[in-house]
């Protein structure tokens, strides 16, 4: 497949490092973890991509929960150094979606059942995941470390998106760095991803549902209006469980 790089794709590297950067003087765990979630990458992503969202979208879901649990997994548990846990779960993720990508039916059967698994999915994991006390951390990485290792990873990433095809929108592109600067706040970051997946579903049910009828730019937009109705109180609520 041609390697072509857009208009949209300068603005995904841009946001994301914006983004990215932001997370990163948040000393709060929670506040990390929520500025985490908002889907400024996706929403770019989605339109630098130019196809419609299917399965391979809300399955990436499910993907990067398995990203950022298992960065907390190889540095909490087996102690493995931070970097080499966020590259191991980077690539992890890429290899996933690569092979995942040309086997993914693009129908709305497929889209559905998708659906299905992830919300059952998510569901579970916000009941059930508890709430741990975790120290506040403010980065100490200088910005000229950080905004290029975002940059290129972007960068990477738009090369390869033909391939990864909506698993691409879905990959944790502020979570590279997000992980690095969350390392001691690594269970608070990963109990935000449910209450997200919770509002993610609905936001891509919209854009399937609206795509056609209203653009990607138009859905888009409506599906924040949705994400933002689900994710604000199921988060209140789940700070208050805490």
């Amino acid at each position: 497949m041609p390697f072509h790089f857009g208009a949209w794709d300068a603005v995904l590297i841009v946001a994301v490092s914006v983004q990215a950067t932001a997370l990163a003087y948040l000393p709060q765990p929670r506040l990390k973890a929520l500025a985490y979630v908002l889907p400024f990458p996706f929403t770019i992503a989605t339109l630098a991509l130019g196809r419609p969202v299917d399965a391979t979208n809300v399955l990436g879901l499910l993907l990067l929960f398995g990203y950022i649990q298992g960065v907390r997994l190889l540095h909490d548990r087996l102690r493995l150094p931070i970097v080499a846990a966020i590259l191991l779960s980077a690539l992890s993720y890429t290899a996933a979606g690569w092979l995942m990508a040309p086997i993914v039916p693009a129908s709305d059967g497929a889209f559905w059942a998708a659906v299905a698994l992830s919300l059952a999915l998510a569901g579970m994991l916000y009941v059930r995941i508890s709430h741990r006390d975790e120290r506040a951390h403010r980065t100490t990485l200088p910005v000229w470390i950080k905004l290029p290792v975002v940059a290129s990873v972007i960068v990477a990433l738009v090369i390869i998106k033909e391939y990864l095809q909506g698993f691409m929108t879905l990959f944790p592109m502020v979570g590279v760095v997000g992980a690095y600067e969350a390392r001691h706040s690594l269970w608070t970051m990963g109990r935000q991803i449910p209450t997200w997946m919770l509002a993610m579903i609905p936001m891509l049910v919209v854009i399937r549902l609206t795509q056609y009828g209203l653009g990607l730019p138009g859905a888009l937009a409506l599906g924040w209006v949705v994400f933002l109705a689900v994710l604000l109180p199921l988060t209140r609520r789940q700070w208050r469980r805490g």
